[in-house]
């Protein structure tokens, strides 16, 4: 009777263990005929997306054929028929019309070269708020006074300036840089930074910056401009030129200017310096129209 229990016990724990073990092997049958499903799920999705790619360049293909993606082009248009804008500002209390001093006579030179696509003005830089609004003006296609984003992005703008004209420059460039408005080019002669004005740092919205300066008087320019945002802005250079040695007679200017800020007046009438400076200024212009 005891043996035949005990055979009973060991009858039923060889069942349970059979059982356990038959669950444990239909379960992983499951599991893996699941993830075979899911494979085959996989690859069917991975087959569609491969599809619907195919598909959507095809269909690009053919809206691109068939003129379809005007938008783009018009913007590239656009940026192609918008004005390059050209300002400029004088130094000290010199008028914007006199016509003695290099920011004025660069300033007639490219109109004469660039009788359409380019408009050039010269301010005097107490008049700084004038220029920008004039910047803005030009930009607002529609004349409505609503500046759209798309202009903002197609503006092509340089602004140079000499002596606090060079700080204007600067501060006109930041200005513009408020209202997300880049700028092509700055370029500052002998830069005489203004109260309350920071001629030293060129802002992030401004491409390329070039900044040219003599040393030797009493007034004289800074020497070193910065990049605010150096993976933004390239600093061209910092030029310096000397004017002890060899100093120019700049008759055409007035004797005070000649004798109190020789050298700074030097450098103004430098025409060394303001072939490179039109020069500069050229490299981003479209070609001359021939006469």
């Amino acid at each position: 009777m005891l043996k035949r229990g005990i055979f009973l016990s060991i009858a039923v724990a060889l069942g349970l263990a059979a059982a356990s073990l038959a669950g444990g092997l239909l379960g992983a049958a499951r599991a893996d005929q699941s993830e075979q499903n899911d494979s085959v799920k996989t690859s069917q999705a991975a087959a569609n997306a491969e599809t619907n790619f195919l598909d959507a360049a095809r269909l690009n293909e053919k809206n691109s054929a068939h003129g379809e993606n005007e938008p783009a082009k018009a913007s590239a248009e656009r940026n192609k028929s918008a004005p390059v804008i050209v300002i400029g500002f004088v130094g000290g209390f010199v008028r914007k019309g006199n016509s003695v001093h290099n920011p004025v006579k660069i300033a007639a030179s490219l109109r004469s070269a660039y009788p359409e696509g380019v408009h050039v003005e010269v301010f005097e830089n107490h008049h700084r708020e004038e220029a920008y609004r004039k910047v803005l003006q030009l930009l607002d296609e529609s004349h409505d006074g609503q500046l759209r984003e798309e202009a903002k992005q197609a503006a092509r703008i340089i602004i140079y300036g000499m002596s606090w004209g060079g700080s204007e420059t600067v501060s006109l460039a930041r200005e513009l840089a408020q209202q997300q408005i880049p700028v092509l080019l700055t370029i500052q002669v002998d830069s005489v930074r203004k109260l309350g004005e920071n001629d030293g740092t060129i802002p992030a919205n401004v491409s390329e910056a070039v900044n040219f300066y003599q040393d030797d008087g009493l007034l004289h320019g800074r020497a070193q401009i910065r990049a605010e945002d150096a993976t933004r802005t390239r600093i061209v250079g910092n030029f310096r030129y000397g004017y002890k040695a060899n100093p120019l007679a700049c008759e055409e200017y007035p004797w005070w200017d000649r004798w109190l800020t020789k050298y700074h007046t030097n450098i103004e009438c430098d025409p060394a310096v303001w072939n490179r400076v039109e020069g500069l200024i050229r490299e981003k212009l479209p070609p001359p129209i021939e006469k």
